[in-house]
């Protein structure tokens, strides 16, 4: 092994001196981003825990191939065409002793049989089937097809339908008759013998079909509504699903495409904007033993009337409200059923992103008793919560102990809750955030990763399911992703440092043990220039709280002593952390600007992950408020601390970056005398209504938030030099925010911007063409302006 890595190296320097790194450009940067190395992604393993699967490209072909390794064999190798067919997919149910599993693929459903590895296939039809699970006995396999469920009996080959949807009822009930037809049938049968006759033999025949009939399938009319989460608890006798009707009105946006094949302007459909009408939906329950059909009521649910705190801003519709006590929306999941089949927790999320509910569920009545209620005045989040909540984030531990994830003490933690005693415990605490779960196959144990030892380092960990210390698993300082193994001995890492892209490693799933490095995929050249490592640190903001920061030193500072703050996107997302940045590029180019002399800071403002809850909603009903402060408390410690000149500071950043580099040139003219705006938010009521209700409520009804948080009020205020740069087929950000702030710009008669329009590109850009193009515009101002 040693020899063949020392061959190796000795290739990786051959190369090197054939291609070395020496000055970075934006053109070298920019190239597709083979020419780093393509690290390994998309990590699994096989259900025989033999095989950790990847894919890679370290030859740099034309596309990424599937690769495998074992832990005893750890040389990777390509798999061949029969091995990928043989591949069985990902996901699917296993059954409890974890000796079979069901999946679907391409449509059909199989059966995998872990002692033998052979392969079942269960249906074979040009339908599809999908969503296989086993009934609660295992005896069979439960699967949806053409929006029914179906049991397929193992071994017995006995196939029935167990739920009767259909789009409109089809039964049809006789006219009635009316007065003069009654008395017509009336005469006839005073009449003629014959006819009383006919009418015997009727209700006898209607007698003796009545004794050999056998039960017909209720049908259950879903009409217009969408049917979703279709689901059957253990015992059989209770089918759940949900029903849910489209918002009226909602109108959706287009997006131009003038780049096209036909050559004529295409139009792209798009999304909805915030506060438009939402979908409403309801949850259901099909009593198989009684034949009936009943709503699960969410009437009595604690809170489901209380009014969201930001009212109180607005007392004329407070008032309003007080008046029509009318209940607010809720979106239910499917039950978590317990194992044994007594128990069922249903998660309830309000549309107004206030409240998550954990309720237990009298299947029988459909009546909701509280479990656990997570509230919070701006919106629920974090990891493992929300509306988004995480797979195995939540669920049973055992017949009564249900396990979930809240942010109840600031940080997501894990919880237990008693399901018969109503007792909760909290399973771990600190000023930490617990950001993947998983419970272990015997139900004793917890796996989850989270940032004990700093907020931007993650680590393996494992406690009993009783509570207890965290025992930590992985050692190596940076990011680490985890993949374990169906048998729980072995863990695939995906790691990586600041100054070193993603790549695999394996260690038995034990504390203390060294993880083998499996793959090496940066390129010769990548290798021959000396990437910095940013300088990690914290400091506290004008609020009090600690923030962290990336920062780049010059070797050499120029004589103006210019500094860039680039700002992240996405607003709740880390970048201050000693893993390699999903910002890679942008990485790269603030080694570039520090090689020319500029001190680079990259801060993880308020509103970002990783930090907790005060960090997360820091910028409730006020986006570009505490997390632009935090901007100007950077380049304050920037001219403390390192010495730079507070007039040559500017900033660049994307998407959310971009909309807090438009509110500091407009807001903080005389902190940044220069910006770059990439795919800029300009005006927070033009963008989706998922991510920005959250924040800021709904323009019609927190108009407040929305006008002070949105730089297209605040245009006027431009003193520096702004450059935006914006994809013209952008679906996320749509090209249409920074033309209507361009317009802003021109009837308050600006001078000092420019727009760089991208034709195109998307939100994410893709052609080494464009991402040349735009950071050379980039460098070019920060040149021509942070330098004088």
């Amino acid at each position: 092994m040693k020899k063949r890595f020392t061959l190796l190296f000795l290739c990786f320097g051959f190369a090197a001196s054939a291609q070395k790194l020496e000055v970075l450009t934006v053109e070298k940067i920019m190239r597709h981003p083979k020419w780093i190395g393509v690290s390994p992604s998309n990590i699994r393993w096989s259900d025989d825990s033999k095989k950790i699967y990847f894919n890679w490209n370290p030859d740099k072909a034309e596309r990424d191939e599937l690769f495998y390794i074992s832990p005893n064999n750890t040389k990777p190798q390509k798999a061949g065409l029969a091995e990928r067919r043989d591949m069985v997919p990902e996901g699917g149910k296993w059954n409890k002793a974890r000796t079979l599993k069901t999946y679907e693929d391409d449509g059909d459903i199989y059966l995998w049989q872990a002692n033998t590895g052979k392969v079942v296939q269960l249906t074979h039809t040009t339908g599809r089937e999908s969503n296989p699970t086993f009934t609660g006995d295992e005896s069979s396999v439960i699967y949806t097809y053409d929006n029914n469920l179906y049991q397929l009996k193992l071994g017995k080959s006995e196939l029935t339908q167990l739920t009767n949807f259909v789009k409109t009822a089809c039964e049809k009930k006789p006219a009635k008759d009316n007065e003069q037809a009654r008395w017509l049938k009336k005469q006839q049968a005073e009449l003629f013998d014959i006819i009383k006759a006919e009418e015997k033999d009727r209700k006898l025949d209607s007698a003796e079909r009545a004794l050999l009939k056998t039960d017909k399938l209720k049908e259950i009319a879903f009409g217009d509504k969408r049917l979703s989460s279709m689901q059957v608890s253990p015992n059989g006798r209770y089918i759940t699903y949900r029903l849910t009707q489209a918002a009226e009105g909602a109108r959706a946006g287009i997006v131009p495409n003038y780049v096209t094949a036909s050559g004529y302007t295409e139009d792209i459909p798009n999304r909805t904007k915030v506060g438009a009408p939402q979908a409403a939906s309801e949850g259901f329950i099909f009593d198989t033993q009684r034949d009936s059909v009943y709503a699960i009521v969410t009437k009595n649910i604690p809170g489901i009337k209380d009014i969201p705190a930001f009212y109180n801003d607005y007392p004329k519709e407070l008032e309003a409200l007080k008046k029509a006590n009318a209940d607010r929306r809720v979106d239910l999941s499917a039950p978590f059923w317990s194992p044994d089949g007594k128990q069922a927790v249903v998660n309830i999320d309000a549309q107004d992103n206030k409240d998550r509910w954990l309720m237990l569920l009298d299947a029988a009545t459909g009546k909701l008793t509280l479990l656990d209620r997570q509230h919070d005045d701006a919106w629920i989040g974090g990891p493992g919560t929300g509306a988004w909540f995480a797979d195995g984030s939540l669920g049973w531990a055992d017949n009564t102990h249900f396990y979930y994830q809240s942010e109840a003490s600031g940080y997501s933690h894990l919880y237990l809750a008693d399901v018969v005693n109503g007792n909760k415990k909290q399973l771990t605490s600190g000023k930490w955030e617990v950001q993947t779960l998983r419970l272990s196959n015997d139900k004793k144990t917890f796996y989850f990763t989270a940032n004990i030892d700093h907020p931007g380092i993650t680590q393996f960990y494992r406690i009993p399911v009783t509570g207890g210390a965290p025992v930590k698993i992985t050692g190596i300082k940076g990011g680490n992703e985890i993949g374990l193994s169906p048998d729980e001995k072995w863990i695939a890492i995906r790691h990586s440092y600041s100054n070193q892209p993603w790549e695999l490693y394996v260690q038995p799933n034990k504390p203390g043990v060294q993880a083998i490095q499996i793959t090496h995929s940066t390129t010769a050249e990548f290798n021959t220039y000396p990437w910095r490592e940013p300088e990690v640190i914290s400091f506290k903001n004008r609020n009090g709280k600690d923030i962290y920061a990336r920062v780049y030193v010059p070797k050499n500072p120029d004589p103006a002593k210019p500094a860039v703050v680039f700002v992240h996107g996405a607003g709740y997302l880390q970048n201050a952390h000693y893993w390699w940045s999903s910002y890679f590029r942008e990485y790269m180019f603030n080694n570039m600007l520090a090689d020319n002399g500029y001190t680079v800071m990259d801060i993880d403002y308020t509103a970002s992950s990783g930090y907790g809850r005060d960090i997360r909603t820091g910028i409730y009903r006020h986006m570009g408020g505490a997390d632009l402060t935090d901007q100007v408390d950077g380049v304050k410690l920037l001219a403390d601390k390192y010495g730079v000149n507070p007039k040559h500071v500017g900033l660049y950043g994307g998407s959310y970056g971009g909309f807090i580099t438009l509110m500091a040139m407009f807001t903080q003219p005389d902190v940044f005398a220069a910006g770059a705006a990439l795919r800029s938010v300009t005006d927070w009521a033009h963008y989706n209504h998922g991510y920005t209700s959250n924040i800021l409520n709904e323009p019609f009804n927190d108009e407040k938030a929305y006008r002070q948080s949105s730089p297209i009020y605040f245009a006027d205020g431009l003193k520096g030099w702004l450059l935006m740069l914006h994809g013209m087929v952008d679906e996320n950000v749509n090209f249409q925010d920074i033309v209507r702030l361009s317009q802003r710009l021109i009837e308050l008669h600006k001078e000092n911007w420019e727009l760089a329009p991208y034709p195109v590109e998307d939100h994410g850009f893709v052609q080494p063409s464009s991402w040349t193009d735009e950071y050379k515009r980039i460098f070019k101002l920060f040149e021509e302006t942070l330098k004088k």
